[in-house]
């Protein structure tokens, strides 16, 4: 059964090898704009996409945008090494962000510097997958100086624009005392949080501790734990991205998931079917409609788009969706149209993501959200 693929970002080339090294055969993709990915696969299974941001909020915010525009991730996972802000955060473990803030913003008063961030949450389905992961601690693996098994930490991560290597300069106390539920501090993940928001594609920040933002960058201690706090950050990465696999595979296999008109087969089933979404791979069932062709599954598609266009205003008339809502439907429903209308797979694969911005706008009507649904796995399908 084919899945969308879950993209990693990193900023630097140490933290670039430690996801690459547990990747099975990458392979080099070239985006039109010279942007070079590699795209392999985990052990068990599912696709990744791995790119190299550089340092900086504003260059991973361009590279995160193009990620999510050319693959339509289901998830976007920023990956690397951060300092802590407190020692109760030990060198080597990992921190996966609940918060993320941009801690630049603000405001020069007379009587000091008022903060003025900027703050993303994580998304709560891929925070409950990493909480289950750090409970149960099947990710982690014996690693650094003093062979000690690393773990998860919980909580907010600061993204600033400058590197942090002091604990006594003014700005280092202002941080600590601003953002004194932070727990490790970094460049990148502000401008992947952003460009994440603005796509509707979910966002992971995942670090791990190098440091502790004292002094001590750069020095041999610290390069002792740069890889160690690179592997450990892509060991728990990795594990989140299989974890995300398997719910995916779960999602699709469910038929509750799916729209009125769909239903299931097994693999002993005979008689013409014509498939709507989905590959056959490794499971018993595939999700079909009945009465359709190959040939008709465009027509198909369109039609059934123009129906929901059409129960989207009625959804209006009768109150239940407001009119910014409905216009922003209607957006993503032109977008989806349009993609499906390219003649390659991949260009009709990227219906995935307006779909996607659709199904969050019409969260809490049962029956839309189970179209939509429907609707992602044909897209998904499309290669």
């Amino acid at each position: 059964m084919t899945s969308t693929p879950v993209a990693v970002l990193t900023a630097f080339n140490l933290e670039y090898e430690a996801v690459r090294r547990r990747l099975v055969a990458p392979r080099t993709y070239r985006h039109e704009r010279g942007t070079r990915f590699e795209i392999g696969s985990l052990t068990s299974g599912g696709s990744i996409v791995l790119g190299l941001t550089g340092k900086g909020n504003h260059p991973a915010a361009v590279l995160a945008e193009r990620v999510i525009q050319e693959f339509a991730p289901h998830a976007l996972l920023f990956v690397g090494v951060a300092g802590a802000l407190w020692d109760a955060t030990p060198l080597g473990d990992v921190v996966m962000a609940t918060q993320v803030y941009a801690y630049h913003g603000g405001t020069s008063e007379d009587d000091g510097l008022k903060a003025r961030p900027r703050a993303w949450e994580a998304p709560h389905e891929i925070s409950q997958i990493g909480a289950h992961l750090g409970r149960v601690r099947d990710w982690a693996e014996p690693a650094g100086p003093a062979f000690r098994t690393p773990e998860v930490h919980f909580g907010p991560i600061a993204a600033g624009e400058v590197v942090q290597n002091s604990r006594i300069s003014s700005e280092a106390r202002w941080i600590r005392n601003t953002y004194n539920d932070a727990l490790a501090i970094e460049m990148e993940a502000a401008g992947v949080a952003q460009a994440g928001h603005l796509n509707g594609s979910p966002v992971a920040v995942i670090r791990g501790i190098s440091d502790r933002a004292d002094g001590t960058k750069a020095t041999d201690d610290d390069r002792a734990w740069q890889p160690v706090a690179a592997a450990n950050a892509a060991a728990f990465a990795t594990c989140l991205a299989e974890e995300i696999f398997k719910e995916q595979e779960q999602r699709m296999m469910h038929p509750a998931d799916f729209p009125k008109g769909w239903h299931t087969v097994n693999n002993d089933s005979s008689g013409r079917v014509g498939i709507q979404a989905g590959s056959i791979s490794g499971t018993n069932y595939v999700y079909m409609t009945s009465d359709a062709s190959e040939a008709d599954a465009p027509a198909l598609a369109e039609e059934e788009l123009r129906r929901f266009r059409i129960d989207l205003v009625r959804e209006h008339s009768s109150g239940t969706i407001d009119a910014l809502t409905l216009e922003a439907a209607e957006t993503e429903l032109d977008l989806t149209h349009k993609a499906l209308e390219a003649a390659g797979s991949e260009e009709r694969r990227r219906a995935v993501l307006p779909l996607r911005r659709l199904r969050g706008l019409v969260t809490g009507n049962a029956a839309l959200e189970a179209r939509v649904d429907g609707y992602i796995t044909a897209a998904q399908g499309a290669s």
